[in-house]
């Protein structure tokens, strides 16, 4: 009860700090997906990782686009040397199919999420979907934070990198 609860507060608190940096900024425009991300703070792989990719201009586009953002944290649990050999420019077609595959077009909502099995990605492959009472996992990775707010699209934290089949 104790760890659940711990759980639920983690993502109240998680949901609170991203929502935070997700609104207006000084010209009274919300930010796109990459802006909120950069800002938040707990995306700096993911962002580095989306410039290395030369993706930033795609995600600053109209979209709209529902991105399954991994933290940091979900970056680190890849093994050793992982980041950095992707980050490698010799290795840009694999960095592009790994993060393209945490892009779904559209805006879906986690009320939409709920409701499906699978989902296409930009890359072309599905990622599933499964709801288990208040959790929701897309492929291995959980679904920590849902519907942070972005002027092209939503974004949805998860806890691990989804890698294309």
């Amino acid at each position: 009860m104790f760890k659940k609860m711990t759980s639920l507060l983690s993502i109240v608190a998680a949901s609170f700090l991203f929502m935070t940096g997700a609104h207006a900024d000084h010209h009274g425009m919300k930010k796109d997906i990459v802006d909120v991300a950069a800002d938040n703070g707990s995306f700096n792989t993911l962002v580095a990782a989306v410039k290395a990719a030369g993706l930033v201009e795609t995600l600053k586009g109209d979209g709209p686009f529902t991105v399954f953002a991994p933290t940091d944290e979900a970056f680190a649990k890849l093994p050793a040397g992982t980041v950095d050999m992707l980050l490698m420019p010799e290795n840009k077609d694999k960095l592009v199919a790994i993060l393209t595959y945490h892009v779904v077009p559209g805006k879906v909502m986690a009320a939409d999420v709920v409701k499906l099995d699978s989902a296409a990605t930009v890359e072309g492959q599905m990622v599933t979907i499964k709801v288990d009472g208040g959790s929701v996992m897309v492929d291995q990775a959980n679904v920590v934070a849902t519907d942070v707010a972005a002027s092209n699209g939503v974004i949805h934290v998860i806890d691990a990198v989804l890698m294309p089949k």
